[in-house]
């Protein structure tokens, strides 16, 4: 019997903290370029789960901005303040297995331990039932392969940590709900900003843990004004131009090592342009590039 082809299922999971801006661009683009190149699928994933960090309408009006870009997107918008019934399931079958426990070390604690937790409310005879919950982390992973940059290397004492799953104001940690979500949507690639290239070694922990197979990973480089501050909305970085957005495009495009694309007065002709002539090596493997 024949086995079906892997269909492939990428992402762009923005959070609604505010509009759109040029480095939110170059990951939807790169993302975007990435699945639709392969003839795959490509999903919109609504990070809403941090309230203090997000802003009234956001939500919409990132919806908005990459529809007025030509982003066309599979499915329904994932919503993941709908899924927390989802994250609260599996934590508790995680505390009731010995696989998470509750931590009520503060920041403080922490930077006396010389600034990586070293898993002593794990190991206590009388565990806490209130606090942080922190994963059993079971597998340190200092390596990962990533599809531009080749083997990346993460510090043990980093990779071995036991990481917070939830928050101690109740909120779900992004480790957690980026990995359930994943799963759940069948991701195979994942493509996003280099900023979160060390961080993806707890996430592949934690899909070994649960038994999934975790997707690959491709890291594009962080748009910044200036070395190691990234544009980013908690910067106020100034948002795209969703009535002008053809050269934001091109922009973009270049960006990624992409060849540029011919002005269109409707943007989704341009990026089936760009579809056509990616090519995803070209993509520069720098952590950073500053913008000039």
């Amino acid at each position: 019997m024949t086995t079906p082809p892997v269909i492939y299922r990428g992402r762009f999971a923005p959070s609604p903290s505010g509009p759109l801006h040029f480095g939110s661009l170059v990951a939807a683009l790169g993302s975007y370029l990435r699945a639709r190149s392969q003839q795959g699928q490509w999903f919109i994933r609504m990070e809403d789960i941090d309230p203090p960090r997000e802003q009234e309408g956001a939500a919409d009006l990132i919806l908005h901005t990459l529809d007025a870009f030509g982003f066309e997107w599979d499915a329904n918008v994932l919503y993941q303040s709908q899924r927390r019934l989802q994250y609260q399931t599996l934590i508790d079958e995680l505390l009731s297995n010995n696989q998470a426990y509750f931590c009520q070390c503060s920041r403080k604690d922490i930077k006396s331990m010389g600034g990586f937790y070293d898993g002593r409310c794990g190991q206590t005879s009388t565990p806490s039932t209130f606090g942080a919950i922190r994963i059993r982390n079971p597998i340190a992973i200092t390596d990962f392969d990533d599809k531009i940059k080749g083997t990346v290397h993460i510090p043990a004492d980093f990779a071995a940590e036991d990481f917070i799953i939830k928050r101690s104001d109740g909120l779900y940690a992004y480790q957690l709900a980026v990995v359930i979500d994943d799963a759940f949507q069948q991701i195979t690639e994942v493509v996003r900003g280099s900023d979160l290239l060390t961080p993806t070694g707890r996430q592949i922990s934690l899909f070994h843990l649960l038994g999934k197979t975790p997707p690959h990973w491709l890291h594009l480089p962080l748009a910044c004004e200036e070395k190691g501050r990234k544009l980013s909305k908690q910067n106020h970085a100034t948002a795209i131009n969703c009535h002008q957005p053809q050269h934001s495009i091109n922009q973009a495009l270049k960006f990624l090592g992409q060849k540029s694309v011919t002005l269109e007065a409707d943007p989704r002709i341009m990026l089936s342009q760009a579809i056509a002539q990616f090519e995803y090596h070209n993509i520069p493997t720098q952590t950073e590039i500053l913008l000039r």
